[in-house]
């Protein structure tokens, strides 16, 4: 997760990132299209190249990864100006879920909303949401990140800047469903090909820092196969009731275990047009999935927004962008990969 600095929004108004690209064409992609220019980077082609990810990444590497909103708190800040392309507009689109067998939920009955607290209620979103590693110019980090309904079964959702950050793609990329304090129950799942949308790989973008992932096979098998994976939501509006998850690793936390908010979500007054929900998740947190429809019994939802940013004197306020007619291309174009 991203702070932005009082500083930064009061004296230039600004984000950290530069303007909006509108992009001609740019819809619901189809296979075989081509895809926008460095909107995607190849990764992990290869059974071998993947062996090689799944053996960089000890427990004790990811144990030890840098939450990223660290990593980007200490780098320096981009010259910005708000977007000047709105989200949404487009049709309203449902993904259904895909349903895999999965851990029976608890009896523990939680309070709504939920400023931040361990999920211990089980379900479906122990198995598809999971962290995220990747070497970023020369330093492991982390984030988090949510296995989703595709076709190519393949699919991961997380933030843009947890696949690309200040004009780099990450490296060594991986997906561990279900991590546990370095704890791999559902395998270490490398990358073959990151992708985020055009807006945020030109100009860093935070109302489209949204990205996505396509793992390669593990063991013969694909991961929704394994995992299982949450339905999405475009175009569904704001104000809405939502779950938010994430594993994050900044103190107070430490990565270990699954974290969750909930609360009825606003629209950011301030210099975006993403959702916002009280929550006091920490760095490590960005990329993980946000829930409409959210079934506490089952674990499952529609997935509508990403764990994102805060801004610094916002406390307990997390930010996600919308999920409208562009987060919908890049989700096309991951699953045709």
């Amino acid at each position: 997760m991203r702070r932005h600095p009082r500083t930064t929004a009061i004296a230039t108004g600004a984000l950290l990132a530069a303007c909006s690209l509108a992009v001609p064409g740019l819809g619901a992609g189809a296979a075989g299209a081509a895809p926008p220019p460095d909107t995607e980077h190849t990764l992990a082609a290869s059974a071998e190249a993947r062996q090689r990810v799944a053996a960089f990444w000890t427990p004790e590497r990811m144990r030890s990864a840098t939450p990223l909103d660290i990593t980007a708190d200490r780098a320096a800040g981009h010259a910005a100006r708000p977007s000047v392309t709105a989200p949404g507009g487009g049709r309203h689109t449902t993904v259904a879920p895909t349903p895999v067998a999965s851990p029976r939920a608890t009896a523990a009955v939680r309070s709504f909303p939920q400023a931040g607290g361990p999920w211990t209620g089980g379900g479906a979103v122990v198995k598809t949401s999971g962290r995220v590693f990747f070497t970023m110019q020369g330093r492991t980090a982390s984030c988090s990140g949510d296995a989703v309904t595709s076709g190519n079964k393949s699919t991961v959702i997380t933030a843009g800047h947890c696949v690309k950050y200040q004009g780099n793609w990450h490296t060594n990329w991986t997906f561990v469903p279900g991590y546990h304090d370095g704890q791999t129950p559902y395998g270490t799942w490398a990358a073959t090909k990151t992708l985020s949308t055009p807006q945020w790989t030109a100009s860093e973008d935070m109302n489209n820092d949204i990205g996505a992932a396509v793992v390669g096979p593990l063991d013969g098998k694909r991961l929704t196969d394994v995992v299982g994976g949450q339905g999405l939501d475009f175009n569904g509006g704001y104000n809405k009731r939502m779950y938010s998850f994430g594993f994050p690793a900044a103190s107070p936390y430490d990565g270990t275990k699954l974290v969750y908010c909930s609360g009825n979500t606003t629209k950011d007054f301030l210099l975006t047009k993403d959702h916002g929900l009280a929550c006091n998740m920490t760095g490590g947190s960005s990329g993980g999935p946000w829930f409409t429809s959210f079934d506490e019994a089952t674990g499952t939802g529609l997935q509508a927004s990403v764990n994102s940013f805060g801004y610094t004197f916002l406390a307990n306020t997390m930010f996600g962008p919308y999920f409208g007619d562009v987060a919908k291309a890049l989700y096309d174009q991951a699953q045709a990969t």
